[in-house]
């Protein structure tokens, strides 16, 4: 196979490598957060580093490839994290720098072309067929890429370059950490056949389990399997969807400025809470955050949902579709609170609680009218006036009468 990884910053290759049908770029940035972070601690680099809340139920955001090589992945509870990785540094998260860095990074992108598809903060696939005449090969184009982001802010970045998103993620993933890897469109399926089944997208535990009880354990595997024996083991959806990735079949193209599905935050408690007056200013506090994000973000949305995970970590959903697009804090929080309630979990232990935004669309001068109350009620020229103030003078600068007292009622216990 003629198919080449490069690691480090060199030139691309010129020869060897045939990358003239593999315009699409899937480039990852490596050990983002942790990344970031070592750019103030770079006495930590090449140590085991994780990045999350050291204290209560906190999840490991990132981990350097020292830490991962004891187990330690994203999402892991840090009490399992700190078992497996006793020596590791923990370093409490800090967005702002992620923010500005992936802003950074994402005009690296811009710069090489529009058709740039963020898929996470650090993350995103690019179609670069339209630079190639001005830049050079994708190839090229990926190296120049790796080079600008480690030179402008000194983190490393995994790309890979191929025929079709799904193909250009895998290749990605398999060059990690600091590697570029090009897989020509002629030998698309010599490099999915040998992967697992699991590394297909739409495989998750339960269906790996359903496919390995038929015998399948590699993507070669499922690729022989005729299409209608697969649809009526895993549906008709599922089957012809699995079978198309295993010959390499992905039609869906890189999409620029994709539009925000949902907004929503959620908090795990450090302990469970019963205390239905705490769940509430809880819910007012996730109101509050998701309603200045879509002040931010220029969307109003119409379906409210909450999310109530019990201490036995059974998850309830609840949501309900307003008559009219709001982006008022006061609005979603009375609509939570409602479904709280109505979920009969006032006296429950709740581990967690969240609020999402749903149905969004973006806001313009008719949700801007009466019939959202705004002039009766003046809820959003505060919550405006708010947001004005928490950017100048940072998030604690305005807060809720009852959000107030709960930090009071905190520091006095």
């Amino acid at each position: 196979m003629s198919r080449k990884q490069i690691t480090g910053i060199g030139p691309a290759p010129q020869t060897g490598v045939d990358d003239s049908g593999c315009p699409i770029l899937h480039v990852d940035m490596d050990a983002f957060f942790a990344s970031v972070e070592l750019l103030d601690r770079p006495e930590l680099r090449g140590r085991p580093v994780i990045v999350g809340s050291p204290a209560g139920r906190g999840v490991v955001l990132s981990a350097t490839y020292e830490a991962r090589s004891y187990g330690v992945h994203s999402a892991m509870p840090m009490s399992r994290a700190r078992r497996m990785c006793p020596q590791a540094t923990i370093i409490p998260p800090s967005h702002g720098k992620y923010s500005e860095v992936s802003k950074g990074v994402m005009e690296v992108f811009h710069a090489i072309t529009p058709m740039v598809e963020p898929i996470a903060s650090d993350e995103a696939f690019l179609d670069v067929g339209g630079a190639r005449r001005r830049l050079g090969s994708p190839a090229v184009i990926a190296s120049m890429i790796r080079a600008q982001v480690l030179e402008r802010y000194g983190i490393t970045c995994s790309v890979g370059v191929a025929s079709s998103k799904f193909v250009a993620k895998l290749a990605s993933k398999q060059c990690k950490p600091d590697g570029l890897l090009v897989v020509p469109e002629g030998e698309v399926v010599d490099f999915l056949h040998p992967l697992p089944v699991s590394a297909l997208w739409g495989v998750g535990e339960r269906t790996e389990q359903s496919l390995v009880r038929l015998g399948i354990r590699t993507v070669g595997d499922l690729a022989r399997v005729p299409v209608p024996t697969l649809r009526r083991e895993l549906g008709q959806a599922v089957g012809g969807h699995l079978a198309a990735l295993a010959w390499g079949r992905d039609e869906r193209p890189v999409t620029a400025h994709v539009p925000d599905k949902s907004i929503g935050n959620e908090e795990t408690f450090a302990a469970d809470i019963d205390d239905p007056e705490v769940i509430k200013r809880e819910l007012l506090r996730l109101s509050e955050r998701v309603a200045s994000r879509m002040r931010k973000a220029g969307h109003v949305g119409r379906t409210v949902s909450v999310k109530l995970r019990r201490a036995d970590f059974t998850t309830i959903n609840r949501s309900r579709t307003l008559r009219e697009p709001t982006d008022v804090a006061q609005e979603i929080y009375a609509t939570a609170c409602e479904l709280f309630e109505a979920a009969g979990l006032e006296r429950v232990r709740l581990r967690l609680v969240g609020v999402r935004m749903e149905n969004l669309r973006p806001a313009d001068s008719a949700s801007r009218q009466l019939g959202l109350g705004d002039r009766e009620t003046g809820w959003r020229e505060a919550e405006q006036a708010m947001d004005q103030a928490i950017r100048r003078f940072g998030p604690d600068a305005v807060l809720p009468a009852s959000l107030v007292r709960g930090r009071l009622d905190e520091m006095e216990a």
